[in-house]
């Protein structure tokens, strides 16, 4: 019953919002989201300017109106994806089959058929519940989330996560928890763009930039004897759909050693954003540690 409290009465409000977009038909939905997009560029401030840093120092060679046009851009999806995400729990499974659809399926089959579990590699893009789901739908997944403040927002996402009989560990679980999972042959959806900060972490090349990067994935395959593969997926606003795509697997002789490993997520990792770099989160500060222990790239720089 403490979900019920009064404190929790405007998240409640919130989700009850998102649950009528979610029942809304994407012709209808989408438009109203690109209207409210507007109000974000208004007052977001702070996330428009971590979303400016970003990309200036990820694509140095970009005008500053085409970060601008980026911009824009990243926060129509953003509005589009959070008013139907609802639908994921609120729709039937056949709706949402129709609203991903699923390309490269095949390297998964091969890899199953293998007898082989996967290690899908996303970074935080706006879509990224519609492409755990409905890879959820096909094959036993796991997957691991930092906890919200907010403890009913908290429920709410991880009930979305888990609609299809999927697991969600918090951080704190450990590599320990996922090795087990790969072990009982569950597939893990992995983000590994995170700044998790200089102790373990690896400094390697990213886009126009360095980054720091946990290398974990190569220990993660080589203990649950997993393959590793790369997953894109965009909204297509004038199809009203999302194309999801399994990559091939990537040679895990390139993730040998944290150097390597670090090299080779990167790259990954850009490979998944140049794909619709309009639906990545740039609002995150991903590029938060840097190599001089001192240097703030998001307090020095301005709008």
């Amino acid at each position: 019953m403490s979900l019920l409290h009064p404190k929790y009465w405007g998240t409640w409000l919130v989700i009850g919002v998102l649950f009528m977009f979610g029942l809304m038909p994407a012709w209808l939905r989408d438009p109203i989201a690109r209207s409210l997009s507007f109000v974000v560029l208004k007052v977001a401030k702070k996330p428009l300017h971590v979303a400016k840093v970003n990309i200036s120092h990820c694509f140095p060679e970009k005008s500053e109106q085409q970060i601008q046009e980026l911009i824009k851009a990243n926060v129509d999806n953003f509005v589009i994806a959070l008013l139907s995400q609802a639908e994921l729990v609120v729709r039937s499974d056949a709706h949402n089959k129709r609203r991903v659809q699923l390309h490269g399926f095949e390297h998964v089959q091969a890899a199953r058929d293998a007898g082989q579990p996967i290690i899908f590699i996303m970074p935080h893009v706006w879509p990224i519940d519609y492409a755990g789901l409905r890879l959820n739908q096909e094959i036993p997944m796991v997957t691991m989330a930092k906890a919200h403040k907010n403890v009913l927002f908290n429920w709410f996402s991880n009930r979305l996560r888990s609609s299809q009989g999927g697991r969600v560990y918090m951080r704190e679980a450990g590599i320990r928890a996922l090795i087990t999972e790969l072990k009982q042959d569950n597939s893990f959806f992995y983000l590994p763009d995170e700044d998790l900060g200089r102790d373990q972490s690896v400094f390697a090349p990213f886009l126009g930039t360095v980054k720091a990067t946990l290398p974990v994935v190569g220990r993660l395959a080589q203990a649950g004897n997993a393959q590793v593969m790369p997953v894109t997926i965009g909204y297509d606003q004038q199809a009203r759909h999302f194309n999801l795509t399994v990559l091939p697997a990537v040679d895990k002789e390139s993730m040998k050693g944290k150097d390597n490993e670090a090299l080779a997520l990167n790259k990954i990792v850009e490979q998944v954003i140049l794909a619709y770099p309009e639906q990545y989160m740039w609002f995150l500060r991903l590029l938060k540690t840097r190599k001089d222990p001192a240097e703030d790239i998001y307090r020095s720089s301005s709008m």
